[in-house]
């Protein structure tokens, strides 16, 4: 712990919990393992939070006053695809299935381990950005398999680089 992760570098997970004492733990520990963090104290202020920010993780409670945390997971899911770990006193199985039904990647419920939660946390962080979920380059276009670069002036179909000859780059905008 506290070594930063090469791969994790400028990762900003948003911490979203009413309890200000489980905000500030879960940050510590993000922290001292390389991670940038943010807080946020209800649903709505995380969704404020995503509108300003860079947030590539979010750890939200359900439990909460002023917008739970469903209400918000099933909010931002109508414009982020980024992975949302829910926290939750609540651990009956009918709690977990509708916190994942509306969206959450993963369900920790409290008490819980901060190892755990942090194992967690680099585990879907992985996923996300190996599986192509988090957007690498913010001029890169993706529409099915194609994808264009404007910055770089590519183009991948399926993953494999399509060489544009001189007659196709004059379409290219300025």
């Amino acid at each position: 712990m506290g070594e930063k992760h090469k791969e994790d570098r400028g990762m900003r997970v948003l911490v979203c919990d009413d309890d200000k004492d489980i905000v500030k733990a879960i940050e510590i520990y993000l922290r001292n393992d390389g991670y940038d963090v943010s807080c946020a104290g209800d649903g709505r202020e995380a969704l404020q939070v995503l509108e300003k920010q860079d947030i590539h993780l979010i750890i939200m409670d359900i439990m909460m006053n002023g917008m739970d945390g469903i209400t918000a997971v099933r909010r931002l899911r109508e414009r982020y695809n980024i992975p949302v770990i829910l926290l939750s006193a609540k651990s009956e199985d009918l709690d977990k299935i509708e916190g994942l039904s509306v969206g959450a990647d993963d369900y920790v419920t409290k008490p819980f381990n901060p190892m755990v939660l942090l194992a967690r946390v680099r585990s879907q962080l992985r996923r996300y950005t190996s599986l192509g979920g988090m957007e690498i380059h913010q001029n890169v276009f993706r529409t099915g398999a194609l994808e264009v670069d404007d910055e770089c002036k590519q183009v991948r179909l399926d993953g494999q680089e399509i060489k544009l000859t001189p007659m196709n780059t004059a379409f290219w905008p300025s």
